[in-house]
């Protein structure tokens, strides 16, 4: 955290000091800022937000008992000094394409975006924000491994990609801080442009406009216009870095011109400037390929990372290094030397018996289900079994039925030999698997069943793909079979 005063932090979050005191106004943040009270440290702001089931000005003197300096409020409180921003209940519905944010959260991307412009301010520091349906975790892990070679970096924990997180990463800027990660999430209009206003991105990168949230959106086109928020963002001569495999994304170019900004496509299709050929995937599912892009460059990469569709991800990671001055060949090396980081996201474990588990239940959509089957498919070995043991995918509004239906029926065309289907939800996969001429499908309750049975006939030589949205429990599952 760059360090501020209590009196600065209101000035800029437009709120006032309490207890009132030329003493608590000159009170200097020099800690961490946290929204949870059990990671305060001393020195430290504590922001109190208010949750669905819990009010952070509740714990505000347990921030105080761990060392924290100051809290962040909407009402004055005891216990610490505040920065009191109160609630104008006009603005929390007085435009339709803006979120209704509280004062907190809007404080809070104001103490953000502070720290953001000092740094940026004092040594250049540049920021890229990355998008899109799915894949934007592990593009940000990728990204965070290959920026370093630049540079100091900084990149968000875990999936910080929200109005608390993308704040709370922000505030971890030092003044040697060199690259900003920024990773931006979406569940309606106007989110994207909210983080892009506490950590403005010098590029912007789309990965794709898949179907997550579309019952919250309604439509591909609707998600589209809320991803394009993040290129619109741009500052003039700023980068769009998009998928030329996704003509949503691509057609975002018109976007990117209008900010002044350009645009480099990057995928497998032939018009890609930064593009990947010779695609091939070994027994673990980690793909080659031959990256290519203008001026003659050809370098190969081969990627510790599981599933053909980190490709993409790849090639959006090597046009925002080769944007800021890394040479192809070390480009190259760079994707090569980078590991999974995030937990649940193609987590493949190989067994002592000969089971190999693949955990990809961190969440799940349409496409990214159609990338883990494609990757489950490619892991096949010998004669072993490739087994999917899939839950429901969330958030798909009056399409959830047909999306599951897909999924069934890719697994039964790329001759997945069983599909393990956990929860209602996700029940109408089994059938439409079957239909498609599946071997053997399972329908069960949730994932204390789903052990049992896959304890019961898993077999060495066998491939199993754990996969669905969060809330099924299918992490943890994965987990268990790890564990035998």
């Amino acid at each position: 955290m760059i360090p501020l005063s209590l009196g600065e932090v209101a000035r800029l979050t437009g709120g006032r000091v309490h207890p009132g005191s030329p003493e608590n106004a000159s009170v200097r943040i020099t800690g961490p800022v946290v929204t949870d009270s059990r990671e305060a440290l001393p020195g430290g702001l504590y922001v109190a937000r208010r949750g669905e089931s819990a009010d952070g000005h509740d714990f505000v003197a347990a921030a105080a008992e761990r060392g924290a300096a100051a809290a962040l409020t909407n009402r004055p409180v005891e216990g610490l000094p505040c920065v009191v921003v109160e609630e104008d209940p006009a603005r929390l519905s007085d435009r339709p394409d803006r979120p209704p944010y509280d004062a907190v959260t809007r404080a809070f991307a104001a103490l953000a975006r502070e720290v953001h412009d000092r740094c940026a301010a004092h040594g250049g520091l540049r920021t890229v924000a990355i998008t899109g349906s799915s894949g934007k975790t592990s593009t940000k892990d990728l990204m965070a491994q290959v920026l370093p070679r630049l540079g100091p970096t900084l990149a968000p924990e875990a999936s910080y990609n929200s109005e608390v997180g993308l704040p709370l990463t922000v505030c971890r800027l030092t003044e040697d801080t060199a690259y900003l990660v920024a990773e931006m999430g979406a569940s309606g209009a106007g989110h994207i442009a909210h983080l892009t206003q506490a950590a403005p991105p010098l590029v912007s990168v789309v990965l794709n406009v898949g179907s997550a949230h579309l019952g919250e959106f309604g439509s591909r086109e609707a998600i589209g216009r809320a991803k394009s928020e993040i290129v619109a963002a741009l500052p003039e001569d700023g980068l769009a870095v998009l998928n030329a495999d996704d003509d949503v994304v691509s057609a975002m170019a018109d976007v990117a011109a209008r900010a002044g900004a350009r645009t480099v496509l990057v995928g497998l299709a032939p018009h890609a400037e930064v593009r990947a050929e010779q695609v091939t995937l070994d027994a673990l599912g980690r793909p080659s390929f031959v990256l290519t892009a203008p001026g003659g460059v050809a370098e190969p990469v081969t990627l510790q990372l599981t599933g053909e569709h980190q490709v993409g991800n790849a090639l959006a990671v090597a046009a925002v290094a080769a944007e800021w001055g890394m040479p192809w060949r070390e480009v190259a090396a760079a994707l090569g030397a980078a590991t999974a980081r995030s937990r649940w996201r193609m987590e493949v474990t190989e067994r002592p018996d000969g089971v190999t588990v693949v955990n990809d239940a961190y969440n799940a959509n349409p496409e990214s289900m159609r990338a883990a089957l494609r990757a489950l498919a490619a892991m096949r070995r010998g004669e072993g079994r490739t087994v999917a043991a899939v839950g429901g995918m969330l958030e798909l509004g009056a399409d959830s039925d047909l999306e599951h239906e897909r999924v069934g029926a890719l697994a039964a065309d790329l001759g997945v030999d069983e599909l393990v289907v956990v929860g209602p939800v996700a029940g109408p996969a089994a059938t439409a698997y079957l239909a498609a001429g599946g071997s053997s499908a399972r329908t069960l309750a949730d994932r204390h069943e789903a052990l049992t049975h896959l304890r019961g006939t898993l077999r060495p030589g066998d491939v199993v793909l754990l996969k669905s949205s969060r809330d099924s429990g299918l992490r943890l599952l994965g987990d268990e079979l790890v564990g035998g």
